[in-house]
């Protein structure tokens, strides 16, 4: 039998604000990164409520996804350390935009994350060499060009929120 290829589903939320992006500068492997208010899918939520779930940890904002912006794939390779094997990850990104909402008072920024910073167009182009993934600068130019997707594109059966086994012989 042979292993089957599982591609890390992430969200990201593309925050725009009168010409400025919002976006989180975290600790990486790599060093100190830029990268949208983003993170993993995790059983039992649909890709818009992890959306606002990870902008919320991450920026301490409230966000409502109202459009998916994109669906990106992009490969990260990482070589192996004394302290970890090499790493090989295929990111599966469903990037959304929406509404910026009010600041959460009492909440912290998530682990690993420093600060968040808002950067116009130029200077999250000028600062490329520091993004986490290749993404954050192709989802602002898409979102520039005005490219959106009606969140009913999206479906999300019952059976990932519902937390009651699947009856076995159901071929939905």
């Amino acid at each position: 039998m042979t292993n089957r290829w599982n591609p890390s589903a992430t969200v990201a939320a593309i925050i725009e604000h009168q010409g400025k992006f919002l976006l989180v500068e975290e600790h990486t492997p790599e060093g100190l990164r830029l990268n949208n208010p983003a993170g993993h899918l995790d059983a039992g939520e649909s890709l818009v409520g992890a959306c606002a779930r990870e902008a919320l940890e991450e920026t301490m904002h409230v966000f409502t996804p109202t459009h998916l912006l994109g669906v990106y794939m992009a490969r990260f390779q990482r070589p192996a350390t004394a302290d970890q094997a090499d790493q090989d990850i295929t990111y599966l990104r469903f990037a959304f935009c929406g509404q910026l909402g009010d600041l959460q008072a009492g909440r912290s920024l998530d682990t690993g994350i420093v600060r968040t910073l808002w950067l116009s167009p130029d200077e999250l182009r000028a600062s490329a060499l520091r993004h986490r993934s290749p993404l954050v600068l192709q989802c602002m130019e898409d979102y520039l060009c005005g490219q959106r997707f009606p969140l009913a594109l999206i479906h999300t059966d019952p059976t990932i929120i519902d937390p009651r086994p699947i009856v076995s012989g159901d071929k939905s």
